[in-house]
């Protein structure tokens, strides 16, 4: 069995989206519930998250950025960015505690306290830019992750899976010039006209062309179609690039049941994915791999696909 780590904290909660977002504190709720029930938690690692400092931020996101992020959180604004973006006076500080969160998961793996993650955190991250929130998201958890790897732990090479079914279009824009970041991506397009990134071209630029790979899948696929991508190109291009530590943006909105995509995934379908994510991290990164919650927004579907991402996680 492997030392896996299971960062929850109820403060997340206190992120307040307003009624009917799918964004919402129920969520995490969910997966907690879920997780608990399955018997799991006495053979995890539990931690709360501690709030990251900002020069950790300031490696992704503009000081003016963060600046009016806090300020607006500060206000009596509801919207940060897009109407998307709800806001509350604690959004700010759960953001903090959010990167925070992962980042202790990270120095956790990195010294060998445990050997793998899930982060169940919110707000999630991989639509935040450099210098504006986007899709529910305002700093980018996973990328100030690899930049934390890179100048903390002095990981060279970094690997990023993104299985949310939407394109994550602020962590591709981050890293699209840096070849020390592979950035792959596998989600729905069109998916109601949004992001509107992650086309088959973009593939990177300067010196960090190659470096990125998306793989827009149609509506109405499903498990066949996911099945065959990871193992005849999410395998072999990521063993290529040989990461030392992987990161995974895991949304479980591509579920058949969730009705924020049209793709037809069904738990299996997700968990055979983690499978293979978990089996190329053995294999690449010594076992190192660190999971950060991004979308996924059925609430009766998230405890079982939570339940089945630990396990893969413990090898159970």
């Amino acid at each position: 069995m492997k030392r896996t780590g299971f960062l929850y904290d109820e403060r997340y909660l206190l992120h307040d989206t307003g009624p009917n977002h799918p964004e919402s504190p129920e969520r995490l709720k969910a997966i907690y519930q879920g997780i608990k029930q399955a018997g799991l938690l006495p053979s995890l690692t539990l931690f709360l998250a501690m709030p990251a400092d900002l020069e950790w931020i300031e490696t992704v996101h503009s000081k003016n950025y963060i600046k009016r992020f806090e300020a607006a959180c500060n206000s009596t604004i509801s919207t940060f960015d897009c109407p998307d973006n709800q806001i509350c006076a604690d959004t700010f500080v759960i953001a903090l505690l959010a990167v925070g969160g992962v980042l202790d998961a990270v120095r956790r793996v990195m010294t060998g306290q445990i050997d793998n993650a899930f982060c169940a955190v919110r707000p999630p991250g991989h639509h935040a830019e450099h210098e504006s929130a986007m899709g529910f998201c305002y700093f980018n958890n996973v990328a100030i992750a690899a930049r934390y790897l890179q100048a903390e732990w002095g990981i060279q090479r970094v690997g990023i899976v993104d299985f949310d079914v939407h394109h994550g279009n602020g962590t591709q824009h981050i890293f699209e010039k840096d070849p020390t970041v592979f950035y792959y991506s596998i989600h729905q397009h069109p998916t109601f006209a949004f992001p509107g990134t992650g086309r088959v071209f973009e593939t990177g630029d300067g010196e960090g062309e190659g470096a990125t790979r998306n793989y827009p899948v149609l509506p109405g696929h499903g498990d066949k179609e996911y099945q065959g991508l990871v193992e005849r190109d999410l395998m072999p291009v990521m063993e290529a690039f040989s990461p030392e530590v992987i990161l995974v943006s895991a949304g479980f909105d591509a579920h058949v049941d969730d009705d924020m995509s049209d793709i037809q995934l069904s738990t299996e379908g997700y968990s055979r994915i983690m499978q293979r994510i978990a089996a190329l991290a053995e294999h690449c990164s010594n076992g190192r791999l660190i999971s950060v919650l991004e979308g996924g927004y059925c609430i009766k579907r998230l405890p079982e696909l939570a339940v089945n991402h630990v396990k893969i996680l413990l090898n159970i």
